[in-house]
Order: C-alpha cells, then sequence, then structure tokens
C-alpha cells in the first residue's frame, strides 16, 4: 500500500479569530491518482480575545506542534516515507521528538497491521536553532482532562479536597462526560474536533491502513492550546503507573496500547513544550504515582459517580433505540478488568448494580480474564492494568468470600492461586505512593493519607 503514495504534506492552518476556529490542512500525493485534500477543525468557543493578545509566536509554535499531531491520523491511511513540512520548520531536536510520536506512539498500529516501522518515519529539520519558548503570566490554576472514567474523577476530586481550583475540559463531549461534570460541579471548557469525513470514507476502503494512534498526545497539545487561550498555568491528566506496562514486542520494540499515556511519553511531552513552547505550561499526570488497582480503591469511596461513571471503551459512543446510555457492554477486556478492581473494593451487589451483571460468572470472559491475569500471549490491547494487580484483586475479592462458584473464580483457584507467592509484598508495591513522578511540588498534597 505504501508504494502508491509519493508523499504527505502539512499544507498549512489557518485562523478564524471570531469563532475561535483553527482548520489544520494536510495533502495525501499518489503517483498516479488526484491528491486528497484534508481539513481538520479544532474549535474553541469565546476565544478572540485572548486570540488578539496571546504573543503571536507562542500561538504559532503551538499551532505548529497541533497541526504535527492531528496529522498522524491521516497520513497512517497510507503511511508514505515522505514527509513535507509546508509552513513549519523544526530544528533536529524537535524532528526527534515527532519521530518519536510517529514511531513509538503507533507501535500497536504497526503491529497490528505487519508494517515494518524502521525506517519509514523522518521529518525533515533545519540546521537553524528552534525558536525560543515564550514566557507568559498564565492564572496559577489548572485545566483538567474529564473522560468520563474512575480515574479522572479520582483526579478531579483529589483536586477538590485539596482546595485546588480548576476547570474540566473535554475534546468533544458526551453525555457520560457532561453527567460527571455535572456531579463535580466545576466550570468547563468544551473543545469541537472536526475531523474530516474523507478519513472515516477511507477507513471503509481495504487497501487503507487504520489502527489505533497515540490519542492522549493529541489531548496534551490540543490541552495546551486551550491553556494558552484561557489562561491556566496547568494542564492535568490522569495517565497511572500501569499504563508504563507494555503488551508485546514487535521488530525489536516494545508495543504498549498506552505508550501516550507512559510516564516515558509524559516526560517526553513535558520537555518539548517547555523547551519549545512556554515554561509557563505544565502538563503532568496527578495519578502517575498510583496503579490502577490504588486508584479504583480511592475510587470506591466515591459512590455517588457508580451509577453515571464508565471506563469502556467500546461501548463509550454508543446509545441503544431508546437513547439511554449503556455504560458497559460487558464484554471486553477493560469492562473485565475494572469489574476484578472494583470487586476486591466493594461489595458484590454494589458491583453487580453497576454492571448489570456478574462479570465473573460469564463463560465467555474466561479467555480475557486469563489473558489478563498474565496466563495468555498478549496482554490485552486495552487501557487495563498489570497481570500483578489482576492477580491482587483476584486475591482480594476471593478473601471476601462471594465469588466462590463463578467461573472466573473457580479459574483463578486452580490456575494462579496456587502459584501466588509473597501477596503481602506485591500488595505493599501495587497499593503505594510511588516517587517516579512530574507532579509539581504544590499538588504533592494530595497523596496525604492516601497510603
Amino acid at each position: 500500500m505504501m508504494s502508491s503514495t509519493t508523499s504527505f504534506e502539512f499544507s498549512g492552518y489557518d485562523v478564524d479569530k471570531i469563532k475561535g476556529e483553527f482548520r489544520f490542512h494536510y495533502t495525501l500525493s499518489f503517483a498516479d491518482a488526484v491528491p486528497i485534500l484534508f481539513t481538520e477543525a479544532i474549535c474553541l468557543p469565546n476565544s478572540q480575545s485572548r486570540l488578539e493578545t496571546l504573543p503571536q509566536n507562542l500561538l504559532e509554535n503551538i499551532l505548529d506542534s497541533l497541526h504535527l499531531t492531528l496529522g498522524i491520523s491521516y497520513w497512517k491511511t497510507y503511511c508514505p516515507r515522505e514527509l513535507k513540512l509546508k509552513t513549519i520548520t523544526l530544528s533536529k531536536e524537535q524532528a526527534d521528538f515527532w519521530n518519536t510520536v510517529y514511531i513509538k506512539g503507533m507501535g500497536e498500529f504497526y503491529y497490528k497491521n505487519q508494517i515494518d516501522f524502521r525506517d519509514l518515519v523522518s521529518f525533515p529539520f533545519s540546521d537553524k536553532p528552534a525558536a525560543s519558548p515564550t514566557s507568559i503570566n498564565f492564572k496559577n490554576r489548572s485545566l483538567v482532562a474529564i473522560g468520563g472514567g474512575k480515574d479522572s474523577i479520582v483526579t478531579a476530586e483529589l483536586l477538590k479536597s485539596n482546595q485546588k481550583e480548576f476547570s474540566a475540559f473535554t475534546l468533544g463531549r458526551h453525555p457520560i462526560q457532561e453527567e460527571t461534570i455535572t456531579l463535580l460541579d466545576v466550570l468547563s471548557i468544551n473543545i469541537d474536533r472536526k475531523i474530516d469525513p474523507q478519513l472515516f470514507e477511507l477507513n471503509k476502503k481495504e487497501d487503507v491502513y487504520n489502527g489505533h494512534v497515540p490519542i492522549s498526545t493529541i489531548y496534551h497539545f490540543v490541552g495546551v492550546l486551550a491553556a494558552a487561550l484561557y489562561d491556566y498555568r496547568y494542564l492535568v491528566f490522569s495517565n497511572e503507573r500501569s499504563s508504563n506496562y507494555g503488551n508485546t514486542t514487535y521488530l525489536g520494540q516494545e508495543i504498549n496500547h498506552q505508550v501516550s499515556k507512559s510516564f516515558e511519553f509524559e516526560n517526553l511531552i513535558q520537555e518539548y513544550i517547555q523547551t519549545f513552547i512556554s515554561p509557563d505550561v505544565t502538563p503532568f499526570s496527578l495519578l502517575r504515582p498510583l496503579h490502577e488497582i490504588k486508584i479504583a480503591e480511592i475510587f470506591s469511596r466515591y459512590q455517588k459517580y457508580f451509577p453515571l461513571f464508565s471506563s469502556c471503551n467500546r461501548n463509550f459512543k454508543i446509545r441503544n433505540q431508546s437513547e439511554m446510555i449503556q455504560r458497559w457492554c460487558g464484554e471486553c477486556p477493560k469492562c473485565a478488568f475494572i469489574f476484578c478492581l472494583l470487586a476486591a473494593f466493594l461489595p458484590k451487589e454494589e458491583v453487580i448494580s453497576i454492571f448489570q451483571k456478574d462479570l465473573f460468572a460469564q463463560d465467555s470472559l474466561i479467555g480475557i480474564y486469563k489473558d489478563l491475569l498474565g496466563l495468555g500471549e498478549v496482554k490485552p490491547f486495552d487501557c487495563v492494568g498489570t497481570p500483578e494487580e489482576t492477580q491482587l484483586a483476584f486475591y482480594l475479592a476471593n478473601q471476601k468470600g462471594d465469588y466462590h462458584d463463578e467461573p472466573a473464580m473457580k479459574m483463578f483457584l486452580a490456575e494462579v492461586l496456587p502459584n501466588l507467592t509473597k501477596v503481602e509484598k506485591i500488595k505493599s508495591d501495587l497499593m503505594s505512593v510511588s516517587s517516579e513522578h512530574l507532579v509539581p511540588e504544590e499538588f504533592l498534597g494530595v497523596f496525604k493519607n492516601l497510603e
């Protein structure tokens, strides 16, 4: 497929200051066909006054980065080797960063499409040094990305309990996010993203590549634009220690479904933003010191969110015929994983009430639970924790004595528990607060009394 294309060009962008709309243009060229011109738009409402006063070089540096980030969805359709930058000039250090995003950040995409990514991506660069970052006095407050799942809820509640000023932000909006933000009772900013409809048509074709992109990188750079236009110093995400754990290896590279959520990428993105955009915008993950199972234990204290939250990626955008929100598909690895986490800390009837069925009792999920427990060859490609976390969750749920007759628990008792040693050490490690993070000092108080 790659041979049919000659190049992919980042063709520039334009700004409608009145609407607060930013339109990013791309050109996919072919050797024997008419080029495809793509345009993606990001709209930030009520930003006109700030657009008039924001330093032009700061805005350009943000938009250049956003242009490169959003382009990954269009480039991946054919993965042409030649990349053209019509209006952007990168230094060698900047080009290295974008090479990493397009190679390591797309690892799962290459693995599933069996693409040899070696020497595939090389962003052009200039010998000139990059433009200097822009210092600006942003207000000492935070924008918190809200997805509607347990993690962002825990982040928001920890910030509220420590009297930290913040607003919620979303890229697109779903009723689950709206309900969550309403219950949080905080100001919110909804950013509208308009993907070029041609992309959806292309994705239906057999000769076009499709698959996972590093979406968290997109959230970061959209969030930086929002922080600059709405005057926020901090950009807060809810990525945890568990996201550092990969799924498999391919062509000598670790493949991690959550690589753009990992600590490695958090370091790379924060350094890039503060070196090439502004040292006064600080993106970080508040939950980086915590494993998923610890976050679930904290979340179990916030009962008011139980009826409305959802971490199921498969059903998050699906509604049934009566327009009621279907929060959990009950069939995917994410549902299976969240069920076992909550089973470790909540009464059985409470967990079943959340999922509307007992997932430990579903024979169809035994294979998924084996993969989550580390008995399979590959960790499921979903936002799930480590095998040790799943093992500890099963162990804690088993101690409560409520699931002995369920098929999933019987499998755990027969195939995992006999080989599970040093449980208390595993529990201590997984439930602790790590010192490996980029959380600014003024936020460290949120971790008091968590251990």
